[in-house]
């Protein structure tokens, strides 16, 4: 049996004499969909931030196929790059270069970072998009596309370098309804080809269809888990109680 894709271990990160993260510990297994929810400020960016060595930490371990994160200043580039390979981030607000195109921001890491030549980059990248269904985009700049396109580029931009785990910051955001199901049966099939994935959230609609296992923080900790089904339907914890009632909702709808 193989250990899991993601291990954080006591995580904790203070900002002046704010605790950030409080001792996190969460694994992700391959081909889970692991979501992360809370209320604003409970830390979950965080979490991803520091998995993606974007973020330094002051105590506690993180850990991604075997590549070790240690507390203290963030290390160089250069020592990160076996990490750049395994984990990749797909940001809230998709985080594209707008001067170039969606072809380009999906060849950019493949052919700048790790070499390969552009003319392969570009046959990968024109494979992902369309698999992704933006086939059709290749030439519109992130002005140009649609939210639900940019983020489907931004998956693409991240699956360019083939990593094993995939951290999307509230993926569903800027999504209509059939847009976020169309995303939800995207990260079912990348799940299923055996990536992970770890998902910021507050839409509990998609956590319960999509998850297969649901965090809740509150304060920097982790304060409830299970499968997103259970937790959803039973929360234990009077946080997760009160992030789903803080909704107006019972559980079943939190925005």
């Amino acid at each position: 049996m193989t250990g899991p894709v993601l291990a954080v271990s006591g995580l904790s990160l203070a900002r002046g004499t704010r605790q950030v993260l409080r001792g996190v510990d969460l694994a992700a297994a391959r081909g889970e969909i692991v979501a992360l929810m809370g209320l604003s400020g409970g830390g979950k960016t965080t979490v991803l931030r520091s998995v993606a060595a974007l973020e330094p930490f002051d105590a506690g371990t993180i850990e991604v196929d075997g590549f070790r994160l240690a507390p203290g200043p963030t290390p160089s580039e250069r020592a990160l790059s076996p990490l750049r390979r395994k984990v990749a981030l797909v940001f809230q607000q998709h985080g594209l270069f707008e001067h170039l195109d969606a072809l380009g921001n999906v060849t950019l890491a493949p052919v700048h970072v790790l070499g390969v030549p552009r003319a392969d980059a570009e046959a990968k990248a024109a494979a992902l998009l369309e698999s992704l269904g933006v086939g059709h985009r290749t030439a519109a700049l992130p002005r140009q596309l649609s939210g639900g396109e940019a983020q489907r580029v931004a998956i693409a931009r991240a699956l360019a370098v083939d990593p094993p785990l995939l951290l999307m910051d509230e993926p569903t955001a800027s999504l209509d309804p059939a847009r976020r199901a169309d995303l939800g049966e995207t990260l079912e099939r990348l799940a299923g080809e055996g990536r992970t994935l770890v998902v910021t959230s507050h839409d509990d609609d998609f956590v319960r269809d999509f998850a297969t296992r649901l965090v809740v923080m509150a304060e920097g900790q982790v304060v409830e888990e299970g499968p997103a089904r259970d937790v959803l339907a039973r929360p234990s914890h009077p946080a997760t109680r009160a992030l789903l009632a803080g909704a107006g909702a019972s559980p079943g709808r939190v925005r």
